[in-house]
């Protein structure tokens, strides 16, 4: 079934090529002076050129939308990812806070511990 397909592609591409060179030889020997075939030439290649300039300039505009588009949505993660790491710096403060009111009580209480081991030895010395 591929096969056939490949040679129905094959006889269908064939089948263009062989019109256009028809049309192209119907051109340069119909029985028209020699002006008129260069008037025709020039027209249709005046029309290839529009045509080609047309096809540019759409070209050119999809690629200006498409880099504006893509600016946009850089922008957009570029923006994400600020208020990611704003975000991020103010929960790590938070935490450091937190560690250090952790530590502060820590040592406070390690004071208090040591102030009242040297009281317990204070007195079991004067005892």
């Amino acid at each position: 079934m591929a096969d056939r397909n490949g040679e129905f592609g094959s006889f269908i591409i064939g089948f263009i090529i062989g019109g256009l060179a028809g049309a192209a030889a119907a051109l340069l020997l119909a029985p028209q002076s020699g002006e008129e075939t260069r008037t025709l030439i020039r027209e249709k290649s005046i029309e290839l050129k529009d045509k080609a300039t047309e096809t540019a300039e759409e070209a050119r505009q999809r690629a200006e939308e498409a880099a504006a588009d893509a600016r946009a949505r850089a922008d957009e993660i570029a923006k994400h990812a600020r208020e990611a790491v704003e975000d991020l710096r103010h929960r790590s403060q938070e935490i450091v806070e937190q560690q250090k009111e952790r530590i502060e009580s820590a040592v406070e209480a390690g004071k208090e511990a040591a102030q009242r081991k040297k009281e317990e030895l204070g007195g079991e010395k004067s005892a």
